[in-house]
């Protein structure tokens, strides 16, 4: 069934725009070129904060914050395997499906860690990617209480998880 997704809502647009009389081909062009000058535009951004992610993984510092944070996220009922999974998703999507990739390969997918890795990143965003998308494109430069809410709201989230997974 959602190998038609895509197909049927390639036709919807294509009937919509004939109803509409629409040239969708010069549409579809005029957006392509409007997209290249904001891809510049993020571009610097995007690169920041991908090369702090690597030399945070690669640094061994994610591992060091790990241990040091375990206790309390212990506490907090979130699984110590699942720590730095926590601690990197706020940076980086890609590297929490990685991360969630060697869980599921190393304790199975109907495991309680795979489940709650699972949901945690279900739950969660790339809060920093988000933000420096959003600063790149808007003159609010100054981020005073959006980030350490959305922070909180992650942690909060993940906790959240590891409950209800242990739970059901």
């Amino acid at each position: 069934m959602s190998i038609y997704i895509l197909p049927l809502l390639f036709i919807f647009i294509l009937v919509f725009c004939l109803y509409k009389k629409v040239n969708c081909y010069d549409t579809f062009v005029i957006g392509a070129k409007k997209s290249i000058p904001l891809v510049v535009d993020i571009f610097p951004y995007i690169t920041a904060i991908m090369i702090a992610v690597s030399l945070l993984r690669y640094s061994g510092i994610t591992n060091i914050l790990a241990e040091f944070v375990s206790p309390v996220f212990n506490l907090l009922g979130i699984p110590s395997e699942l720590i730095e999974l926590v601690l990197l998703r706020p940076f980086t999507g890609s590297g929490s499906y990685a991360i969630l990739n060697n869980v599921l390969l190393q304790y199975g997918a109907d495991s309680y860690i795979s489940r709650c890795a699972c949901v945690i990143l279900g739950c969660s965003e790339t809060i920093f990617y988000v933000t420096t998308i959003y600063i790149s494109q808007t003159k609010i430069k100054r981020l005073l209480y959006a980030i350490p809410v959305a922070l909180f709201c992650s942690i909060f989230g993940s906790v959240l998880a590891c409950a209800l997974c242990k739970i059901l």
